[in-house]
Parts: structure tokens; C-alpha cells; sequence
């Protein structure tokens, strides 16, 4: 499986530094453990203050004289399934302790934040995130890349983003394929295209772990998994209303819509139940 090839490549790497000292001319976030997966205390705000001076690092290091190699960082949105696989598989759990940002996704990740004592302010989602980073591009001049969904869906999506961000510079698009015999054409794609912003739409926990995998090879500054947000983007899926958003109820409009994640759907209650195990 992909996942532990991932794992064996990337067994020798040693913790990323950004998760225990800040390199950046800023504070970096506090942050929270909860079921021994640290959560970066942040909004979206503060992401893409972070996102922000990476990309900036990221192209003064490549013009430099000489240029020097800036890593891609990785983004992470962790919700509930992500803290339950990480527990469950240490090599999921050591991707996310060598991502540079673990963000708070998922409405019961702020419920153990609250019951920490930690509140956070709020969810930071990747369906919600690319519509916020691409507006920052537009603004910046950053150049993004759509990778990953169904064929033809990126491309819609990239439409859509660039009709609500005028100025938005959709460096590529492509459904491509986590296998590890698609990399070197997808490595060739990447470095044609030369994004600021990777998108990786393989869904969790694939997509984490394609990252992982390659990060040191991708030449974008940031690249984030967000799942089933191309789809949301292009209309073939459709988010929970926002009434139900605002009260934290969008993993139920999923369980009624798409009834064949009602297996994923049962890592919730073991969340809880260990949360609260773990409170005692």
C-alpha cells in the first residue's frame, strides 16, 4: 500500500523542526495535544499569514545567489478520523508530526479543544481553505495547482475559483493518480507548471502521505491535502447548509447524502469515547 511505502521512505526522517521551533520572523502558533496529535492553535487568518511568508521564503531562496532549496511545506487538516488513524497507525501518526501545520478541521477536534481548556477559535476546513488561499493568490500573484479528483472536476473547479477570485493564476490542473508509477510525469507537470499553492485532492489518508512521500521533490512552497473539496468547488457534491455548518452538524448532512461513509462515520463515537477516557 502506498501508505507504507510512505512510511519506509520516510522512516530515517527525523521530526520536522517547525513543530518544535519557529523558523519563521513571527511567533509560530501555539499549540494542543489532543490523543497525542498536536494541533496548531490557529484560524484561517493566521494560515494564511503562515502560507504567506512560506511562499515569500520559498521564491527569495530560489532567486537567490546561488538559489538555495526551500522545502515544501505541508498543510494538514485534521478533524476527528485523522486523531483515531493516527492512533491507530504510527506511520499516519509520524506524517502528521513531520507536517508543518496541522490545522483544526472538524467540529469535534474544537469540542476535546474546549474540553482541554484550549478553546479554539474556529474550524479550519480544506473545503473552506481553498476558497481562502485562492483568494490570497489572486491578491499576491501566487500561482496554484489543482491536483488530484476525478478527471475534468479540477478543471471545473479552477473556473469556478477563478470567477470568484478575479486575477486567480491557475498554474495546472490534473486528476492524475497517488500510485507511485504516476510521480515521475506528475514531478515532470510540476515543475513545467512551478505553483506557488499545490491543492491535493486524493483524499485522506492517501493524499497526506503522497505529500509526505515527495515533499522534499514538489516544487511548490505549500501543499495541502483537501479531500473532497473539488468536488464541493464544481457542484458534484454539495456541503451541508450552513445553518447546519454553524451548528457543527455537517458530518450528518454526509452520513444522509453519502450513506456509504457510515463506516467512516463510526470513528466519531471512538473519538469521543476516548477523549473523554482520556479527561479522567
Amino acid at each position: 500500500m502506498d501508505s507504507h511505502k510512505g512510511a519506509e521512505n520516510t522512516k530515517k526522517r527525523k521530526q520536522n523542526p517547525l513543530r518544535e521551533k519557529n523558523s519563521l520572523d513571527f511567533a509560530h502558533p501555539e499549540r494542543l495535544v489532543i490523543l497525542d496529535v498536536t494541533i496548531d492553535c490557529v484560524d484561517f487568518a493566521l494560515t494564511l499569514d503562515l502560507i504567506d511568508a512560506w511562499v515569500v521564503q520559498r521564491r527569495s531562496a530560489a532567486t537567490g545567489r546561488p538559489p538555495t532549496h526551500f522545502p515544501c511545506r505541508q498543510i494538514c487538516t485534521v478533524n476527528p478520523e485523522f486523531i483515531v488513524d493516527a492512533r491507530r497507525d504510527p506511520a499516519f501518526a509520524a506524517v502528521l508530526g513531520r507536517a508543518d501545520l496541522c490545522v483544526p478541521d472538524g467540529a469535534g477536534v474544537l469540542w476535546a479543544a474546549r474540553l482541554a481548556g484550549q478553546p479554539l477559535r474556529e474550524r479550519v476546513t480544506g473545503s473552506d481553505g481553498v476558497h481562502h488561499i485562492c483568494a490570497r493568490a489572486a491578491q499576491r500573484g501566487w500561482r496554484v495547482y489543482l491536483l488530484g479528483a476525478a478527471p475534468g472536476v479540477a478543471e471545473r473547479a479552477a473556473v469556478l475559483l477563478a470567477a470568484r477570485s478575479p486575477g486567480l493564476k491557475v498554474a495546472g490542473c490534473y486528476a492524475g493518480s497517488p500510485a507511485d508509477a504516476a510521480w515521475p510525469d506528475m514531478l515532470a507537470r510540476l515543475r513545467d507548471a512551478a505553483p506557488d499553492i499545490l491543492f491535493v485532492a486524493y483524499g485522506h489518508p492517501r493524499q497526506d502521505f503522497w505529500i509526505d512521500r515527495h515533499r522534499d521533490a514538489l516544487p511548490a512552497a505549500v501543499a495541502i491535502g483537501v479531500g473532497g473539496a473539488f468536488d464541493f468547488v464544481a457542484g458534484i457534491s454539495r456541503r451541508a447548509p450552513e445553518w447546519m455548518q454553524r451548528l457543527n452538524l455537517e458530518w450528518l448532512h454526509r452520513l444522509v447524502t453519502q450513506p456509504w461513509r457510515w463506516r467512516r462515520m463510526l470513528k466519531l463515537p471512538v473519538f469521543v469515547g476516548w477523549v473523554l477516557l482520556h479527561k479522567k
